[in-house]
């Protein structure tokens, strides 16, 4: 008996150290100290870095590699010939691809699958609005080390190789020309921002389970290793300087030769943003202690200038709601800075081209979903974009219906037309994520679909990687929240910060935190949901009497191939309802019940079989309707055979 008891504690901690590896997973860390100066007049900055790197892997490291993102903007690039080749494709609108709204978006030449900022704009730049970033040399003791190049990739071949669980210090000296503003980073953009500065330091590619990710920039996603930045940048003095940092002396004084030196530092960030011009205009509040936010932007109208200071405004108001569902801000300060090409998140601070304040809530929650939670965005996008515009929907829905009325930011005009808007989302349904599911759903019927686990530079369509990345993303927790309870999924997201923050989680890794926080088997809604197109149908099949005493017997029927659990409503002359609940046997479980309607359990519905018979407490003559899934909740991509009214 003894013996036997040994073992058992003994099964049971081995089992708990695995259960705990996932989150325990090594990560390499690095601590850079750039110091760069821009000279204004020709766009070329010259810069040095010391980097302490610590290789926290089991490997030995013989290479190393640098993202060089700046020689993307070149003729002939792999992103200028990306671009241009999907430039090529058309995207047909009869077939109901995109629909007249979205087409819009995309500029004159609709029909066109551009990148409406890329488009074939590099190819079209002089040698003096191009970018480029050179490493001259890297010293590791001294030493200097072999370098090749591969366009926006730079191999450093190792003198001394960097053993596990050590670190080794590297210097090396840099220079720049910032392109012409084209995605993302760059000068002069649109809204007349002098600089916008992302990707503009030489970065180290990150090492992780999966080996070095050194992919090419060709336009989509990054992923970065957590540390701490020490940033010097050094300007002429009649520039503002915007950064996700902190400002470590707001004192200083130019030097002789007229410029300013900024110091910024950021602790336990994995990528540093700065923007700079000559008319910024700053307001700042310290919303608690050890919290400040800021908001950069250059002077327009009375309309715009209003727009920016609302945004100061609404984050206030919407950071608490924002930690209690999705996790603690954990910075000092969070910085808005217009600048860029559309919206460009990084961890303590975003570029934002305009005031608009949708885009800005879902920059900052960027922060959660990238750089606090640093999924690999290459390779699982629809972590990080498809769960910031689920919670953008969801944040913006909650201070709408509490707050935005009352910004004194906003003229009368605009709070009747924002009161319209309000009363309207109430009626739409799935409540709160529609717009999310209506283009899942127009993707799932363009043909043109992809699977989510597609890496986001080998999509076909340019629509195809930013619906599924957006849209489809977003629609899981969505339809997450219909598979184990609202409630549930929300307890799901909280328990996946608290496990995963600062770290690098996969799709698995959220799968596990959501089987285990529900106690429901999800690896079936991961695989076919990321790893397919399938697409979920179900419809009402036949209404029968039950012979022995006389209940109506209600038959589904599985159109589609991807199986679900279902909830089917029923809904009586008399005004009662009950809801019919029929959980699906690769669930190994089920939900609990949700809402104020009476809910009935049914026995699983096996997944190999494609219809399902149930029996309600009442006659056919007492039916007054039936209906699949009345929250909506459901993506089912034809909803027309889902409710049936009875006739009287």
């Amino acid at each position: 008996m003894l013996k036997k008891s040994i073992l058992s504690i003994l099964v049971l901690i081995l089992f708990a150290s695995i259960s705990n590896a996932q989150a325990d997973r090594w990560q390499q860390r690095i601590d850079y100290k750039i110091k760069a100066a821009l000279d204004v007049t020709t766009n070329i900055m010259k810069g040095t870095e010391e980097i302490v790197y610590t290789n926290n892997s089991p490997d030995t490291l013989r290479k190393v590699y640098f993202h060089m993102y700046w020689n993307a903007f070149q003729p002939n690039s792999s992103m200028d010939i990306r671009s241009r080749e999907l430039g090529k494709n058309l995207l047909n609108f009869r077939r109901g691809a995109i629909t007249a709204s979205n087409a819009t978006m995309l500029g004159q030449e609709a029909s066109q699958d551009w990148d409406r900022r890329v488009r074939d704009r590099i190819q079209k730049l002089t040698p003096t609005e191009i970018g480029y970033q050179r490493i001259s040399q890297i010293l590791i003791n001294g030493k200097a080390q072999k370098l090749i190049e591969h366009e926006t990739i730079l191999e450093v071949q190792l003198t001394q190789a960097i053993a596990p669980k050590t670190s080794i210090k590297m210097n090396l000296q840099f220079e720049a020309q910032v392109p012409v503003q084209i995605r993302r980073s760059g000068r002069d953009n649109a809204q007349g921002i002098r600089y916008s500065m992302s990707q503009w330091y030489p970065k180290m590619v990150e090492y992780d389970y999966q080996g070095w990710n050194a992919n090419a920039y060709i336009a989509r996603e990054f992923h970065g290793v957590w540390g701490n930045y020490d940033v010097t940048l050094s300007l002429d003095k009649s520039y503002m300087v915007a950064a996700t940092g902190v400002l470590q002396n707001p004192n200083a004084v130019a030097d002789k030769f007229g410029n300013l030196s900024w110091n910024f530092t950021g602790k336990n960030i994995h990528d540093f943003m700065w923007a700079a011009d000559n008319k910024y205009k700053h307001l700042s509040k310290e919303v608690r202690k050890g919290l400040t936010l800021h908001v950069y932007f250059k002077e327009k109208n009375a309309s715009s200038d209003s727009a920016w200071a609302n945004i100061l405004w609404a984050a206030e108001k919407v950071l608490p709601y924002m930690e209690k569902k999705y996790g603690a801000y954990p910075y000092p300060q969070y910085s808005f800075i217009q600048g860029g090409d559309g919206g460009m998140e990084y961890g303590m601070g975003t570029l934002l081209q305009g005031p608009g304040l949708g885009t800005a809530i879902h920059e900052w929650m960027h922060t959660w979903y990238q750089h606090i939670l640093g999924t690999n965005e290459s390779l699982f996008p629809w972590m990080d974009e498809g769960f910031t515009s689920y919670a953008e929907d969801d944040i913006t829905y909650w201070y709408n219906n509490n707050y935005a009325t009352l910004s004194p930011y906003i003229n009368e005009k605009e709070k009747a037309k924002l009161k319209a808007e309000i009363e309207t989302a109430k009626t739409q349904l799935p409540a709160i994520q529609f717009g999310n599911y209506a283009g899942y759903l127009t993707l799932a019927k363009s043909g043109i679909e992809e699977p989510m686990s597609t890496h986001s530079d080998h999509y076909n369509y340019n629509y195809s990687y930013s619906s599924a990345a957006y849209t489809k993303g977003a629609t899981f927790l969505g339809l997450l929240g219909y598979v184990v309870t609202d409630s549930v999924r929300d307890a799901i997201l909280l328990n996946y910060y608290n496990t995963w923050k600062f770290k690098h989680p996969n799709a698995n890794d959220f799968t596990r935190v959501a089987e285990k926080t529900s106690g429901i088997q999800l690896q079936w809604l991961k695989e076919y949901w990321v790893n397919s197109t399938k697409t979920i149908d179900y419809g009402l099949n036949n209404i029968e009497v039950n012979a022995n005493n006389a209940n109506a017997i209600i038959s589904i029927q599985r159109n589609g191939k991807f199986p679900m659990p279902i909830e089917v409503l029923v809904t009586y002359k008399d005004g009662t309802s009950e809801l019919h609940y029929i959980p699906l046997d690769l669930m190994l479980g089920a939900k609990p019940a949700e809402g104020s309607v009476k809910r009935m359990m049914h026995t699983e519905w096996q997944w190999v079989a494609p219809s399902y018979t149930f029996e309600t407490s009442k006659p056919l003559s007492a039916l007054k309707s039936i209906e699949i899934d009345p929250s909506q909740r459901m993506p089912d991509i034809n909803r027309s055979n889902n409710k049936l009214e009875i006739p009287n």
